[in-house]
């Protein structure tokens, strides 16, 4: 199983730093590396807020998706980096198909995009446009998805006419340094399922879900496949969650009280630590490693770990190393910064 790290690149990630710095966010992507992590991850909005997990309505900044994936391309050398998930709405699929060849040239063929049908109308609204039904933005994410495949995993020319989009001898050059570049699907109903398996794409489902709800969306997921003929093996299936580690009971006590103490207010107001296991990646240094197991058996090949109470939010990057290191990802079991 491979392991990824969701990165801090809100101006609410970090308690103390708003606005966040880019040399903060940076140190943390290249600490992941340090730390053994096989890839960061970050998200896709134009600004922010925190009224959907019980915080207030103020409005956040945020570091551009595909911009600070460029520049944590040039900042490290191994690991892997994406996208969970990109908007549909806010990029033309031929835009984002040069940007994400662009990208991948410059990490050497280190990149995995996610995207995703949208969902937080204020992004619709500061771009102009009309975020329609969950009907509508699943359809426009197929025919999304058909001309970016279109465009990353063809060299020749490529022809798509949709009710959405259209593209006549569409070419993206230079291509990507993969040529089957790893793209997937945020989702969990079974409309976006039936999609992921008609496109052969990858599935992920975040930030938490318990085994036995996971394993009645992946048996949905393989029933979709069976009705296209696809084998359900052949798709990519990753998972976010939120995720804290302890040594032992009372440290892993001890860490979950900072991240209540540390977090946006409002978000963790009540919670205790043995109803914030429920669904999540918490638990002991062994408890986290028999989880992971027990993620595995289940067909997950990649878990993307949130360290914090919102995604994309984070405590520090010690909770990060004692991750990494009950994972089997690093020997190191804390850092400093």
């Amino acid at each position: 199983m491979r392991v990824g790290l969701a990165l801090p690149h809100y101006d609410c990630s970090l308690a103390g730093q708003n606005p966040l710095s880019f040399e903060v966010l940076l140190h943390w992507a290249c600490t992941a590396e340090d730390l053994g992590f096989d890839s960061v991850w970050v998200s896709d909005h134009l600004t922010w807020d925190l009224g959907k997990y019980g915080g207030g309505n103020e409005r956040y900044g945020v570091f551009e998706a595909l911009t600070t994936l460029a520049a944590v391309a040039r900042s490290t050398s191994h690991i892997r980096m994406g996208s969970l998930v990109l908007c549909e709405a806010l990029r033309p699929p031929g835009v984002l198909a040069k940007a994400v060849a662009a990208i991948d040239q410059l990490s050497g063929g280190r990149l995995d995009i996610g995207v995703g049908a949208g969902w937080y109308e204020p992004d619709y609204l500061a771009i102009g446009a009309t975020m329609g039904s969950p009907r509508q933005r699943v359809e426009r994410l197929d025919e999304y998805i058909s001309v970016l495949r279109g465009l990353l995993h063809r060299s020749e020319p490529f022809d798509f006419a949709g009710l959405h989009y259209s593209v006549a001898g569409a070419t993206n050059e230079p291509s990507p340094v993969q040529p089957k570049l790893p793209l997937f699907v945020g989702a969990k109903g079974d409309r976006m399922l039936a999609m992921i398996a008609r496109h052969g794409v990858g599935w992920n489902t975040c930030w938490a879900i318990t085994p036995e709800a996971y394993k009645e969306r992946a048996s949905a997921l393989d029933a979709a496949c069976e009705r296209v003929d696809r084998d359900p093996a052949g798709i990519w299936r990753s998972l976010g969650l939120y995720s804290l580690c302890g040594e032992n009971e009372r440290d892993l006590q001890q860490r979950f009280d900072r991240m209540v103490a540390t977090s946006p207010a409002g978000v963790l107001d009540g919670m205790t630590l043995d109803r914030w296991r429920v669904g999540r990646l918490v638990g002991t240094v062994q408890q986290i490693a028999e989880y992971a197991e027990e993620w595995e058996s289940l067909g997950v090949e990649t878990i993307m770990c949130g360290v914090g109470a919102v995604p994309f939010q984070a405590t520090t990057l010690d909770d990060a190393a004692i991750l990494a290191y009950a994972l089997g990802r690093s020997a190191v079991t804390a850092v400093e910064g």
